[in-house]
């Protein structure tokens, strides 16, 4: 599956701040003597850790508590379906799932492919939701995914890719 995002908070470095990729942590702490610095799951989490001290927030244990439970507070809805797509390589094998949220049970699984891209390949998770909620007649719940582009695809009606059709990438097509 698609790698996650990984947020990084520097406390002491080059430029103080919340990162959302390793190669711009890396810039602020490289060549920076006693550089404190940490990954995060989820922004608010990340957020929360910035507005602390280094040393309190690493250090005591409740801290980690209190921002894990204020991180659990924003509103996400656990009737709900994840999805999420992955690709080895620019065109590459594609496969895509979903995931119900509040159980983490896998509903669906489609792939490899061939010859496909990640936008696609989230674009189809959507759609493969979408259709199943509606075969069984279930407007409410919510579909979450990480990917503007398809979500902006399926919101147009109209996909955007550049990727040429081939007998080799048919299926997902």
């Amino acid at each position: 599956m698609a790698k996650k995002q990984k947020y990084y908070v520097v406390w002491h470095g080059n430029k103080p701040g919340i990162y959302m990729s390793w190669d711009e942590c890396k810039a602020q702490i490289t060549g920076f003597a006693g550089s404190k610095y940490k990954s995060f799951d989820t922004l608010a989490l990340a957020e929360y850790a910035y507005s602390q001290n280094y040393e309190k927030f690493i250090l005591s244990s409740s801290n980690k508590t209190m921002a894990a439970k204020k991180a659990s507070k924003e509103k996400i809805i656990t009737d709900s379906i994840c999805v999420d797509a992955a690709c080895s390589g620019n065109p590459g094998d594609l496969e895509y799932r979903g995931v119900e949220t509040l159980s983490r049970k896998q509903l669906f699984h489609q792939g490899p492919f061939k010859e496909g891209t990640n936008n696609i390949g989230e674009f189809l998770a959507i759609i493969y939701a979408l259709a199943a909620l509606k075969k069984v007649g279930n407007a409410h719940t919510v579909i979450y995914s990480d990917s503007q582009t398809a979500i902006s695809w399926v919101k147009n009606k109209k996909v955007k890719t550049t990727l040429a059709r081939t007998p080799g990438n048919s299926p997902p097509f």
